[in-house]
């Protein structure tokens, strides 16, 4: 996700209930995406709360309880490094089918704050850390909350 172009979004999270899931892999990192769903939370008014999976494979499944538990979006945030093997393709297309899955299966937003990146610095580079060029976990909840607005509004219809 680039920082140009980036569009304005309606971030009041005010009377929804947002579960931020995150992975613990690569824990610089995820912890760096982590603040950044905090911190956009935190100034949206919106319920939140957190719950850790071991990596990202494990983001779908939590995910949908979440959301099936009566969650309003979730935000997904996972790192994967592409490494030697092809591991990393595995768990990056499954990750990422299983939680458009979630979306769609649930009509409930998936702020996908999953990085997927060639080393250690392009995921430093996205972390929301200081000096990193962007924010993926803040944009991931500013997008979970947007979404949940999208689809209020077209179902008030």
């Amino acid at each position: 996700m680039s920082g140009e172009g980036r569009p304005e979004l309606d971030t009041d999270g005010a009377g929804m209930r947002v579960v931020v899931v995150s992975g613990l892999w690569h824990h610089e990192i995820s912890t760096g995406l982590l603040h950044g769903a905090r911190r956009v939370l935190e100034a949206s008014g919106a319920t939140w709360s957190e719950v850790q999976v071991p990596g990202s494979f494990e983001l779908p499944l939590v995910c949908r309880v979440a959301l099936d538990a009566g969650a309003d979006a979730v935000v997904a945030l996972g790192v994967i490094v592409r490494g030697e093997t092809p591991h990393f393709d595995y768990v990056a297309s499954a990750a990422t089918d299983g939680l458009t899955r979630v979306a769609l299966d649930t009509g409930k937003p998936v702020g996908f704050g999953v990085l997927t990146v060639e080393d250690e610095q392009q995921g430093l580079d996205r972390a929301g850390l200081d000096g990193s060029r962007e924010d993926v976990g803040g944009r991931a909840a500013e997008a979970a909350i947007a979404t949940v607005h999208a689809i209020r509004a077209l179902r008030s219809r």
